[in-house]
């Protein structure tokens, strides 16, 4: 895998998180020179059959499925980041599906239903191949995302080896994964957050989407949610507090914390799986890079690319860099995963 380098201006985490987050996605297109795909919208059904909204492509040959979303807060509609994939994945012969997964977008619309952090999104993801097989995506299907999507996304690789033949899938059909920046242990890096000023300004800023999301849901479904309770939600970890644990029957935020959190199913992950992490990450806690990297290390099915630059969800790469990599746009972390995906066994 050739090395990450960034442009000598962004070479650390915040001032790429921060570039990422404020210019790159006013101007994203432009570095973009793969073109939209005609997608078809569908309604599909998850876990428990919860409705989901999401958008599919498929080229004329295509080479396996890759199902996708994106982090804790936004929509398909606003989600570049996660578009830049499915440009890229459908100019490489993938078809493509993109979902707002609970609680976001238009899957909000059709569900009061909230997030579970991987809990249950694990399973939406098979349950998504599934259909999606049933609408002309072949296999094998490849689950990503990133931020807390890859956290998603890791759920959903543990439950592929579980469910797969439950759904009417062959558990050869799912290929694997592959997620950048994952979430991995929300608890320390809630923490680490707030004891960090620009912490402290990332989680505000997180913290006032979180709210306004349950306000649209609220929109949608008047007596699904408590305004009070709503309005009490005013930090990541009280959006928690008030409105999800009690619906999924935790008694306290770390409780459930420690049981989305995927670290712990790493050693038991039995499909390959692709991991970009960068230590200098300043979203999350980085003691964590030690505990990752011994996690992956009792598991040889996962491929862990551990970079010292990155940012969170950055990884825009230098022209020197896209030089010796032979990228066609400065997608760093997209095209290693797009790479990843065409070099890997198929089953």
């Amino acid at each position: 895998m050739p090395p990450f380098l960034p442009p000598w201006f962004l070479n650390n985490g915040v001032s790429m998180t921060v570039y990422v987050a404020r210019v790159a996605n006013r101007h994203w297109q432009r570095y973009t020179p793969d073109p939209e795909p005609t997608y078809q919208s569908h309604q599909f059904a998850g876990a428990e059959g919860v409705p989901l909204f999401g958008i599919t492509a498929i080229p004329n040959q295509p080479r396996g499925t890759i199902i996708g979303t994106y982090g804790i807060t936004g929509d398909l509609e606003d989600q570049w980041f996660l578009r830049i994939l499915g440009r890229k994945a459908f100019a490489r012969n993938y078809a493509v599906l993109l979902f707002d997964w609970r609680a976001h977008g238009r899957t909000a619309e059709l569900s009061p239903t909230l997030t579970s952090d991987g809990i249950y999104e694990g399973d939406d993801f098979v349950h998504l191949a599934a259909q999606a097989k049933a609408l002309g995506c072949p296999p094998p299907f490849w689950f990503t995302g990133f931020s807390l999507g890859g956290q998603l996304a890791l759920w959903g690789i543990k439950a592929a080896a579980a469910m797969a033949g439950s759904v009417g899938l062959g558990a050869e059909e799912i290929g694997g994964g592959a997620v950048i920046c994952p979430s991995l242990d929300s608890t320390r890096s809630l923490q680490y957050l707030m004891a960090h000023p620009v912490g402290r300004y990332l989680e505000r800023a997180i913290a006032n989407q979180l709210q306004i999301l349950a306000q649209k849901i609220q929109a949608y479904h008047p007596e699904a949610l408590d305004p009070e309770a709503i309005g009490r939600a005013d930090s990541i970890w009280g959006f928690d507090q008030e409105l999800v644990i009690p619906r999924l029957g935790f008694e306290t935020v770390e409780d459930y914390y420690a049981a989305s959190s995927p670290l712990p199913l790493l050693p038991h992950l039995q499909k390959p799986t692709l991991i970009l992490y960068a230590a200098d990450d300043p979203l999350f806690d980085p003691t964590l890079v030690k505990d990752l990297e011994a996690a992956c290390r009792k598991n040889p099915i996962i491929n862990l690319r551990l970079t010292q630059r990155g940012g969170h969800v950055g990884y825009i790469s230098s022209r020197r860099g896209q030089q010796l990599a032979q990228d066609p746009d400065p997608w760093w972390a997209w095209n290693r995963v797009l790479d990843w995906i065409d070099s890997a066994p198929k089953p």
